[in-house]
């Protein structure tokens, strides 16, 4: 049963995650394909903060590497290479998965940028070898409208899939390297929708936008919704890694009556 959340303002934003039905990852021309069985072979790695342009050390890279793991990364030829393993340089971005943007962007009436840069997330987690994830703006500047009311389009990024956490064993952590680099479409809404009823329609016709193309992937976990939530005299929440669209709701209203509580 959905809890009736009231007396409280709440503001919220989402950022919705869709894999691309492309042929060839994002910056490789490995296929796509996702294995249950046993890897080729493995390989270890322990991943170290390092500074910014502006000499700073990001305190959550920090706090992962404090932590003391080391990862074990597990490696199928027929869905990882070089690339994946950060031994080789990024080939040029897949042609494909950017034409899918724009004809996303297209479709939530956004601007595409006039050129293409490729920008690095600083994550040492070890869910990407290189210590970064590899995202690149395409548009900004888009709407959608929902129930009489139009919902901004902060930004449109194509961005690489994270490797695929298999299990922790101590201070090892272990990764499959088959889903990273896998293309993914980012589609970040401004903080204007206020319920939880709202989240839902929102992500649901974003959703929909997506569908349309024929050029998603789809089933469990390949969309991803990150939901960030603000309530009035409360702080800011960012709850990652919602996969079931009917989750968003419930995600939403748990989380209004944590802050209500606290606030109480």
């Amino acid at each position: 049963m959905i809890l009736q959340v009231v007396g409280l303002k709440v503001k919220v934003g989402l950022e919705l995650h869709q894999q691309l039905a492309t042929t060839y990852k994002l910056f490789c021309g490995c296929q796509i394909s996702l294995s249950s069985a046993e890897p080729e072979y493995k390989f270890i790695r322990r991943l170290r903060p390092t500074q910014s342009e502006l000499g700073e050390v990001d305190p959550a890279a920090l706090f992962e590497f404090k932590k003391g793991r080391y990862i074990v990364y597990e490696v199928d030829d027929s869905s990882s290479c070089l690339v994946e393993m950060d031994e080789e340089p990024p080939h040029p971005i897949n042609g494909e998965a950017v034409e899918v943007a724009l004809t996303v962007a297209l479709l939530l009436n956004a601007s595409p940028v006039d050129e293409v840069h490729v920008m690095r997330k600083i994550v040492i987690d070890g869910s990407n070898t290189a210590g970064f994830q590899r995202t690149a703006l395409i548009a900004t500047g888009g709407y959608i409208d929902v129930e009489n009311k139009r919902i901004p389009i902060q930004s449109i990024c194509v961005e690489e899939d994270a490797a695929r956490l298999i299990k922790q064993e101590g201070e090892a952590i272990y990764y499959r390297l088959d889903r990273l680099g896998i293309p993914l479409i980012e589609i970040a809404t401004a903080p204007i929708i206020e319920s939880p009823r709202e989240a839902l329609t929102v992500a649901s016709s974003i959703g929909r936008i997506l569908r349309t193309t024929g050029r998603v992937r789809r089933g469990l976990g390949s969309i991803r919704q990150d939901v960030n939530i603000s309530t009035e005299g409360g702080g800011l929440i960012e709850v990652k890694g919602v996969q079931r669209l009917d989750l968003i709701e419930k995600v939403v209203e748990y989380e209004i009556m944590r802050q209500k509580n606290l606030l109480a």
